[in-house]
Parts: structure tokens; sequence; C-alpha cells
């Protein structure tokens, strides 16, 4: 997901969306752990959404 899309989340989305992120990463984990990961570049892609989403929230709660 692209930052301008993720900016113009609401507080409450972009909590969600970092939720959802996280099971997804730790469901990503669990692949790789038992060699059934078929894309190991999503779990580095995943974090950096991840940092993004934090970041723009803590942007947001700054202003």
């Amino acid at each position: 997901m692209k930052n301008k899309d993720m900016r113009k989340f609401s507080n409450n989305e972009l909590v969600s969306t970092i939720n959802n992120l996280k099971k997804e990463l730790l469901n990503l984990r669990f692949q790789a752990a038992t060699a059934q990961l078929t894309n190991p570049m999503r779990i580095s892609e995943v974090k950096k959404e991840i940092a993004r989403a934090k970041t723009i929230l803590t942007e947001n709660e700054n202003q």
C-alpha cells in the first residue's frame, strides 16, 4: 500500500491496518519455519508496511 493511500486513513483505520499486517507477518513467519513460504520477500515488505503505518499514525497523533 502506498503512503498516499495510508495518509487518507483515520487513526482507527491505521490501527486496524497495523493489526492485520501483524497477523499476516505472524502467518508468514510460521510458513517460513515450516518451509511453505513461496515468497520470502513478502516478510520484509510487510515489516516495512507496518513501519510506514506506525509512522503515519504517530504523525497524525502529534498534529
